[in-house]
């Protein structure tokens, strides 16, 4: 940082990361891959007259680093001007010291090998051999651990770790003529002893065994329940739409609605960054910005946006946080049974199968698969149907939240019923 500032730059920010990460990927009880990967980077940012530059290398050697920054400012001086390209207000930085979320496992060195694989052949067992349709029992372990040092030269510093830990179990069966249906099943947690280890077999083989008999049925307007691993990918294009580069460049449903009511009432989601032992927790952002807990919706009032320092001084408006953290909706008084015995006709969608979603008009269309309700029953699994709208239209309808969020998720989306959902079948 300081032989940036000597050689020309008149603010700088550098960001160091070092990771790895480990896979054992298993095949019909047989070991198909095994990875093991580590990554140190050195990411540089130069701000030069008026001009920036973001630069990056992995060779950590101070000669070697020196003549790679001058090479940087010498480039960075090509560029047209962007006086929109700041550092930070240093009003902002996260400042706190010796605060700990409690994201690295201690014990993430010491997992031995053997067990890594063990584990994958255990879910892989509980898949193999358990029906005569089977025709691929899969599974996978996967672990990681990040860490970060961040500094910048108008006052800022700060480090953060993590780790991973996953499980995962996916089966394929014959079904009717060309038929393979497929469905997987996956765990996921910081802490290695925390990890779920049973049963991911198992469920991913009944999730694709439901699958067997799966057809089309005559198009309607129906209530829609989707599950709870699935429902993020409903909520994905809402928060796209609240992104600072969608709000300044236009490209988004939610411009100039802040404040306003834009979703139903039963719509509400609080960002909190700040939960210990949480996937997705952080103190700041990637420029070294507070985080802070924060309404996102309430009660369908949008509360903000997620604006970075760049787009902030586009728009002339004030920073928020760059991207969201912990996302959390409040649980309702039903599970996914419930909610289903609560129908006497709809849809439970279980998978998305392709489709898109205009981030400017919030029209979507997307594939669907999953299961027709009637009488408060799964009676026909479907595939090969298409749902349509608009995400306002959808969102504004939304009717019932679940209490079953996914925990070691860092978007904790329940199970979600929408009323009057356009489907596409026969």
């Amino acid at each position: 940082m300081n032989f940036a500032l000597k050689n020309g730059c008149q603010a700088v920010r550098i960001s160091l990361y070092h990771g790895s990460n480990t896979s054992f990927e298993i095949r019909d009880m047989k070991i198909d891959r095994l990875q093991q990967a580590s990554e140190n980077a050195c990411a540089i940012h130069l701000f030069v007259d008026g001009r920036y530059g973001a630069f990056s290398t992995n060779r950590i050697d101070r000669k070697e680093l020196e003549k790679f920054i001058l090479d940087g400012i010498d480039s960075t001086r090509f560029l047209a001007e962007d006086r929109a390209r700041t550092l930070p207000d240093a009003s902002l930085y996260y400042k706190e010291e010796g605060r700990d979320l409690q994201l690295y496992d201690p014990k993430f060195e010491t997992v031995p090998p053997d067990d890594k694989v063990a584990l994958a052949m255990q879910v892989c067992d509980e898949i193999a051999g358990k029906d005569t349709r089977l025709v691929s029992a899969e599974s996978s372990y996967g672990d990681g651990d990040n860490f970060r040092y961040m500094i910048a030269s108008n006052g800022f510093e700060g480090e953060s770790s993590d780790s991973y830990f996953t499980l995962s179990g996916n089966a394929g069966i014959k079904g009717d003529g060309d038929a393979r249906p497929s469905d997987y099943w996956y765990e996921s947690s910081l802490y290695y002893d925390t990890l779920c280890k049973k049963g991911i077999g198992a469920k991913a083989l009944a999730r694709t065994l439901r699958k067997l008999g799966q057809k089309k049925i005559a198009s309607a307007r129906l209530p829609m329940l989707v599950d709870f691993t699935n429902s993020r990918r409903l909520l994905s294009p809402v928060i796209q739409a609240l992104y600072g580069s969608a709000i300044q460049q236009k490209n988004s449903f939610l411009i100039n609605k802040l404040n306003e009511k834009t979703l139903g009432d039963k719509m509400t989601l609080t960002d909190n960054p700040h939960l210990p032992k949480a996937s997705g927790a952080r103190l700041f952002d990637s420029e070294g910005v507070a985080t802070r807990q924060m309404p996102v919706f309430e009660a369908g009032v949008l509360k903000t946006y997620y604006i970075d320092t760049y787009y902030a001084n586009k728009m002339e408006t004030a920073r928020t946080v760059d991207s969201p953290s912990i996302l959390i909706m409040p649980p309702g008084g039903k599970d996914l049974d419930g909610l289903i015995a609560s129908l006497d006709k709809g849809i439970l969608v279980t998978g998305f199968n392709g489709g898109n979603c205009s981030t400017t008009t919030g029209d979507f269309s997307y594939g669907i698969e999953g299961f027709l309700i009637e009488n408060g029953k799964t009676v026909q699994p479907v595939n090969e149907m298409n749902i349509t709208g608009n995400m306002l239209t959808l969102w504004q309808n939304l009717v019932e939240v679940g209490n079953d969020p996914y925990p070691g998720s860092n978007w904790r989306i329940p199970s979600l019923l929408f009323d009057a959902v356009d489907f596409s079948g026969l």
